[in-house]
């Protein structure tokens, strides 16, 4: 008889370059398929407009993107205050989502966890939380990196606030929510009164309203990469 073949187990290794594993950070997205391996931040800080987190969030994961949420702990609370109350919407939603599985199509980290070469894009909803994300030093570096390194960078409502006080506004055509009109054009932006609009990598929009234009334009400019 021949000799016997020694029979070697094969153990996978992050290090072995015939078998790479692919660890996700959510169980779940889909069954769309446009996004699929791209990853979306969302940052709110406290009284951010509901909404304009919710949409983005299932619209975006419907199409395979994996979301992460941010949430900053500042800025006026929603009454009742209450000692270590999460970040919380206008209308009372908070950061976890209660009917949504914390894992299942989203995960939360916090600012200083999510690396800018991790992230595809980057989405700032309005309310009265862009009011306490502009004042804050280490989100205003981590927009500008996210805009710098070419990633998408969108904002709706209120959220505009956040890109003039980046200094990302000068030149560009963008939109907002009327409030904030005459604080764009004085930050030398080019003011259009449109759903949404994309200028480069950046994208803005009005109001809820036009959460289907916005998040369409996220879908084309993030499937197009």
């Amino acid at each position: 008889m021949g000799k016997a073949r020694k029979l070697l187990a094969y153990k996978p290794s992050l290090n072995n370059n015939l078998l790479v594993l692919s660890v996700g950070l959510v169980k779940r997205t889909g069954p769309g398929t446009k996004l699929k391996d791209k990853r979306v931040a969302i940052i709110v800080a406290n009284e951010f407009e509901d909404i304009e987190l919710l949409y983005p969030f299932l619209r975006l994961s419907e199409e395979g993107a994996e979301v992460i949420i941010i949430p900053i702990k500042t800025g006026l609370h929603p009454r009742p205050a209450i000692f270590e109350k999460p970040v919380t919407g206008r209308f009372g939603t908070p950061i976890p989502l209660m009917v949504f599985g914390e894992g299942v199509r989203y995960v939360i980290k916090n600012l200083d966890e999510v690396k800018v070469e991790d992230i595809d894009a980057l989405i700032i909803p309005g309310g009265f939380s862009p009011d306490s994300l502009r004042i804050n030093e280490n989100v205003l570096k981590f927009v500008r990196d996210v805009y710098e390194a070419g990633k998408v960078v969108a904002a709706i409502c209120h959220g505009p606030q956040v890109l003039i006080s980046a200094g990302l506004v000068k030149g560009r055509k963008v939109t907002s929510y009327r409030a904030v009109k005459d604080d764009l054009i004085n930050a030398g932006a080019v003011f259009v009164d449109e759903p949404a609009i994309r200028d480069g990598n950046i994208i803005t929009s009005r109001v809820p309203d036009d959460l289907p234009e916005f998040c369409q334009l996220i879908i084309e400019a993030l499937s197009s990469k």
